[in-house]
């Protein structure tokens, strides 16, 4: 049985016991993941671009 209270006691209880990384910490880690995820993009993006434009330089022969 689904008990809302005991459910919400227990997830407090737990969000006690978790070491939060400072302020600094995660501005950086935030930073990280945003030059990161740019970084990964451009690369798929610019794949993307050069099959797309061999695939059309093939097809229009």
């Amino acid at each position: 049985m689904f008990r809302p209270l005991e459910f919400i006691r227990t997830v407090r209880l737990e969000l006690k016991q978790v070491k939060w990384p400072s302020h600094q910490t995660a501005m950086k880690m935030t930073i990280l993941v945003i030059i990161t995820s740019t970084i990964v993009a451009l690369y798929s993006g610019g794949l993307d671009y050069l099959f797309t434009t061999m695939i059309q330089q093939v097809l229009n022969r």
